[in-house]
């Protein structure tokens, strides 16, 4: 077994024992040394977005001291669900190994399926509202802050 997919699966093992969320592990990689590690802590964090790619991505990005962590790849023991994904994607991971896929995680009552579902229909319309209302407003006074920000000489873009 690849030996940092090995620590992501021994994570998760680890995990079962805790009861702080799912059977999932994670930690990204630089330069050949873990950097970062995470479980699954949905449960024990009351955190809705405590996932283990979220948690190994915010301990890699503390003790790198960094946001952007492009120089890295992630090794996570399931395909990563839709925020997981996003999130990778705005750290700047360019390579993620994975070991079970999104299908074995619906079999032990993990779905995705209706995000992806609500993702793709935002393509063509205003998604499914049993999902998830959106409803514009107010643009004319928050594009304000926006225009400001584009205006300003000293702002970093992420």
């Amino acid at each position: 077994m690849n030996k940092y997919m090995e620590e992501a699966n021994n994570l998760a093992r680890d995990n079962l024992k805790t009861k702080a969320g799912g059977p999932f592990g994670a930690c990204v990689v630089k330069d050949g040394e873990i950097i970062g590690k995470g479980a699954n802590h949905v449960l024990s964090a009351n955190d809705p977005t405590a996932h283990a790619e979220i948690m190994a991505i915010r301990d890699a990005c503390s003790k790198l001291n960094t946001y952007d962590l492009s120089d890295c790849e992630i090794y996570t023991t399931c395909y990563p669900c839709p925020m997981c994904l996003s999130a990778i994607i705005w750290a700047n991971i360019k390579t993620v190994y994975y070991g079970n896929t999104k299908h074995d995680a619906e079999n032990i009552g993990f779905r995705d399926d209706f995000i992806y579902d609500f993702i793709f229909d935002l393509k063509s319309n205003d998604g499914d509202n049993n999902v998830l209302k959106l409803t514009k407003m107010d643009r004319d006074e928050t594009i304000k802050v926006f225009d400001e920000y584009k205006n300003s000489d000293d702002n970093e873009i992420y």
